[in-house]
């Protein structure tokens, strides 16, 4: 494989460089952040990362564990899914819902980051990262309207939300955050035949449901992949 597509699976982090927060993150997307930050700072917030990099592996686990109802699928709603209440097919929509397929997630290339304010959370609050915590009345409302002007402006250091509506696909994720000078070529190099091309020579990097998703996947990524 390329290292482009290597990367674009998140099988790689020989790119990436540490921020200062502990965050790995592509140096060019790190060195914008790193710009983005200090406006904000200026701007009376504290533009912190919960999230960053995320390996192929790591995508996997989630993946996995959610597949067997081992860890949370939440509905629209945040409620709780019971797996024996849906079919194989039915059960990967909801997982993909707000998990990325493992080798699709925009967390494999380094350019994107989920981001939060820590000194707005009271003491006894516990990060959830769900789209109420950023609309109106949310603990991190004034961060959001801050970050919808600079990105509506063209004047946010080329970061971009890639998840800022529902399409019918993935949910809406105003914390998530793509460097998209470097994220578009990431997104290029990823296709259904990278994807195909790895799972038939690592029998051992294909998730749970493979059956399932992978008669499945050209219209899986149409339709969840940003």
């Amino acid at each position: 494989m390329s290292p482009g597509v290597l990367i674009a699976l998140g099988l790689t982090s020989e790119h990436l460089v540490r921020t200062a927060g502990g965050a790995l993150m592509d140096e060019r997307a790190a060195e914008a952040f790193l710009k983005l930050q200090s406006r904000a700072e200026k701007a009376g917030f504290k533009l912190s990362i919960a999230s960053g990099f995320r390996s192929y592996q790591r995508q996997l686990t989630i993946f996995n564990d959610k597949w067997s109802g081992e860890r949370p699928v939440l509905d629209d709603n945040n409620a709780v899914l019971v797996r024996e209440d849906h079919t194989d097919e039915d059960w990967l929509h909801r997982i993909l819902r707000f998990s990325a397929l493992p080798g699709t997630s925009r967390h494999h290339w380094g350019t994107d980051i989920d981001i939060y304010d820590p000194s707005l959370m009271p003491d006894d609050y516990s990060l959830q990262l769900t789209a109420s915590e950023y609309r109106t009345g949310g603990v991190f409302e004034y961060l959001s309207q801050w970050l919808d002007g600079v990105i509506a402006d063209d004047d946010s250091e080329g970061f971009y939300r890639p998840y800022d509506c529902d399409r019918g696909g993935v949910s809406v994720e105003p914390w998530h955050l793509s460097f998209s000078p470097v994220a578009s070529k990431s997104r290029a190099a990823l296709t259904p035949d990278s994807l195909r091309d790895l799972w038939s020579h690592h029998p051992d990097l294909r998730p749970k449901g493979y059956e399932v998703l992978v008669r499945e996947l050209d219209n899986l990524m149409a339709r969840y992949v940003v």
